[in-house]
C-alpha cells in the first residue's frame, strides 16, 4: 500500500548561515593579498573551468592572480599506478582490494613560490589541501557524477592524464583515497562549495557546515535518495514515487548508502548546499553511530538501505557476498557485507532465489556456472539453488556466503551491511550489457566464498524467520523481523495502529527507519519534529536517546534496523 508526499529532495536548514550562491561573494570575504587560495575536492570534474571561473571572479578584486593546478604535481601516471598497488588483484577484471596509503602519497612535490605580493595564488585540484595555503575551499561534486562519467567513457580516474578511467579504479582506489583526504580536512575547510551546476556553484562557510552537522547528529534527518538504472531494472519507483521518470529504470534506489548519500542543506530548491552524509558522521561519529559503534566501525556507517527493483524488469544475478576473512584479506574491507531483503511489494508467483538445496552437487554447480561463464551455456539456477515464493512484508536474512537473489516483480528493501560493491555472480542468465557483451560473472570469487552449510530445511528454519513481537503498546507493538549470531545488526519492524504511539529510545546506537505499508509517521524528538512518508528512510543518531513514532493517518508499518 502506498501513501503520498515521497519527498526525493529533503532538506534542513543551514544553521548560523546562509547559502550563498556564485563565487563572487565568497571572494569579496577573502583577506587581503598576497593570499594563497586553495581549492580541494574530488578528481573528476572539470578543474580547468572551475579554476578558470574563480580566477575571473578573483581578479575583480586582485591586481594580479596567479593558478597552479595539483595535477602538475603528481606523480606520473605509472608510478600513481605503482604507487597504488596495495589495492590490485592480479588479472582480476572486476574487482580490486581498498587502496591503502593517503593523497598525498601520489605527489612529487608539495609546495610552491608562495602569492605574488600584490594578488593571489589559486591553487586548485584535488589535493590542494597538501600545499601551503591562507584560506581552503572544497569544491564538491557528489559520487554519482563521477560514476556516470566514467561508465560514459569521459571520465578519468586520479592522476590520469589521457585516454578514458575505469569504474574498478574508481571505486576502490580514488574513491578511499579521497575520501580519506576529504575527512581529515572537514576541521579546517573554510567555505563548502556545491559544483553539480558549474555555473551556479552554492557554498556555505565552514562554521555553517561545522554547525549544521552537529545539528543533524542530534536530529532525526534524512540523507537524499538517488536511483540508478540497470539491465534487470524495474519502473516501480518511476510509477509509485513519481522519481526519476525519464530514466530508462528505478533499479536501484540508494535510501540511505553511506559511502554516496547526501544531504541537502538549504530552505529552498535552488539555492541548496549537498554535503556528505559520511562528512556528518566524521565530524561527529560518536553521536551519529554511537560509542560502542563507533568504537567497533570508526567512521564507517555500518548499514546501508537501498531498493532493489525488478517490477517491469528482470531477476537479478544469483550471487554472494565475501566471507569475513576473505573480505578483509583479499579485498581489504575490515567487515563483510551480510544482507537481508525485506519484500516491501510483490506480485503472485514472484520468487526469491536463497540458499542451497539439500545435499547439493557443488561440482556440478561449479561447472555448470563456469560453462555458462565461458561458452554461454545456459543452465537452470534453481537445480542447485533454492526458489521460495516472494511475500509481502516477508524478511529474508542473507549472511555472507548465501547464494541469493530476487526475481522479476518485486520490491525488495534491502537492508544490509555497508559494503556494497562486492557482488560475487554465480549465474546472470547469460544476460548482457548495452554494447552487447555478456554481463560478467566471478565464478572463482563466488564458490571460494560460498557456504555449503547453508542448504536444505536450514535455509528456511533459520533465514525466514518468524516475525516475533518485542513489545507492545496501546494500538503498537515492535517486532523482531531477522536475528542471526554472526550478522552485526537485527531487523525490526513497528506497527502502528490509528492514533498509535511507540516510545522508543535509542540506547547507545543508532536506528534507521523505511515506513513500508501506510500514509506514513511522525517522528518526535525533544523540539524536533519530521514526518516520514511511505517509501521513505529516516536516520536517527544514537544522540537523540528518548524519541516517539505515531502513525501519520492510519494502520503504518515502518522497518527498522540497528546494532542492538
Amino acid at each position: 500500500m502506498t501513501g503520498p508526499g515521497y519527498e526525493p529532495s529533503p532538506r534542513y536548514p543551514a544553521v548560523g548561515g546562509a547559502v550563498s550562491t556564485g563565487w563572487d561573494g565568497p571572494v569579496a570575504e577573502l583577506p587581503a593579498a598576497p593570499l594563497t587560495l586553495a581549492v580541494d575536492g574530488p578528481a573528476t570534474q572539470d578543474w580547468a573551468r572551475l579554476a578558470a571561473d574563480v580566477a575571473a571572479s578573483l581578479r575583480t578584486r586582485f591586481a594580479r592572480v596567479e593558478a597552479l593546478d595539483t595535477a602538475t604535481l603528481l606523480a606520473p601516471w605509472e608510478a600513481v599506478v605503482e604507487r597504488t598497488t596495495s589495492a590490485e588483484l592480479p588479472d582480476d577484471p572486476d574487482f580490486a582490494r581498498l587502496a591503502e596509503g593517503t593523497l598525498a602519497d601520489l605527489f612529487d612535490v608539495r609546495d610552491h613560490d608562495g602569492p605574488p605580493a600584490d594578488g593571489v595564488l589559486l591553487v586548485h585540484g584535488p589535493g590542494a589541501a597538501l600545499l601551503p595555503h591562507d584560506v581552503l575551499w572544497y569544491a564538491d561534486r557528489p559520487k554519482r557524477y563521477a560514476e556516470a562519467e566514467i561508465t560514459g567513457g569521459t571520465g578519468r580516474n586520479l592522476g590520469q592524464r589521457t585516454g578514458a578511467g575505469t569504474t574498478r579504479r574508481l571505486f576502490y582506489v580514488d574513491w578511499p583515497l579521497l575520501d580519506r583526504h576529504r575527512d581529515a580536512l572537514l576541521a579546517d575547510v573554510d567555505r563548502w562549495f556545491d559544483v553539480q551546476d558549474p555555473a551556479r556553484p552554492t557554498s556555505v562557510d565552514g562554521a555553517t557546515l561545522r554547525r549544521t552537522a552537529a545539528d543533524l547528529a542530534g536530529r532525526p534527518f534524512r540523507t537524499r535518495p538517488w536511483f540508478n538504472s540497470t539491465s534487470w531494472g524495474g519502473h516501480w519507483a518511476q510509477q509509485e514515487l513519481g522519481v526519476h521518470t525519464d530514466a530508462p529504470s528505478t533499479a536501484l534506489g540508494y535510501e540511505l548508502i553511506a559511502p554516496e548519500s547526501g544531504v541537502l542543506l538549504g530552505d529552498e530548491p535552488g539555492a541548496q548546499v549537498e554535503i556528505p552524509f559520511a562528512a556528518v558522521v566524521a565530524l561527529h561519529p560518536a553521536e551519529v553511530l554511537g560509542a560502542d559503534v563507533h568504537a567497533r566501525f570508526g567512521t564507517s556507517f555500518p548499514v546501508r538501505f537501498d531498493y532493489l527493483d525488478t517490477v517491469g524488469g528482470g531477476s537479478l544475478s544469483v550471487h554472494c557476498h565475501p566471507q569475513p576473512d576473505y573480505m578483509a584479506s583479499v579485498f581489504g574491507w575490515p567487515y563483510t557485507q551480510h544482507e537481508t531483503y525485506y519484500v516491501m511489494e510483490t506480485a503472485g508467483g514472484r520468487s526469491i532465489y536463497l540458499g542451497l538445496h539439500e545435499d547439493v552437487d557443488v561440482e556440478a554447480f561449479h561447472a555448470q556456472a563456469h560453462a555458462a561463464d565461458h561458452d554461454g551455456a545456459p543452465f537452470d539456477i534453481t537445480d542447485h539453488v533454492q526458489e521460495h515464493p516472494a511475500t509481502a512484508h516477508q524478511l529474508y536474512l542473507v549472511p555472507a556466503g548465501t547464494p541469493h537473489g530476487s526475481g522479476e516483480g518485486n520490491v525488495v528493501l534491502e537492508i544490509s551491511a555497508t559494503p556494497y560493491l562486492y557482488s560475487l555472480r554465480f549465474y546472470d542468465w547469460l544476460r548482457r550489457d548495452a554494447a552487447g557483451r555478456q554481463r560478467p560473472v566471478h565464478v572463482e570469487h563466488a564458490f571460494r566464498n560460498l557456504d555449503t552449510a547453508r542448504q536444505g530445511k536450514a535455509v528456511h528454519e533459520q533465514l525466514i524467520q518468524d516475525a516475533r513481537e518485542l513489545r507492545g503498546g496501546d494500538a503498537w507493538s515492535e517486532e523482531l523481523l531477522g536475528a542471526l549470531p554472526e550478522m552485526f545488526f537485527e531487523v525490526r519492524r513497528l506497527v502502528l495502529d490509528a492514533g498509535g504511539t511507540a516510545p522508543l529510545r535509542t540506547g547507545g546506537s543508532f536506528h534507521v527507519w523505511t515506513v513500508v505499508e501506510g500514509a506514513g509517521a511522525v517522528f518526535t524528538a525533544g523540539a524536533h519534529t519530521h514526518r516520514l512518508a511511505y517509501a521513505e528512510t529516516l536516520v536517527v543518531p544514537a544522540s537523540v536517546g528518548d524519541y516517539a513514532v505515531a502513525a501519520a493517518d492510519g494502520r503504518t508499518r515502518l522497518v527498522q534496523a540497528l546494532v542492538p
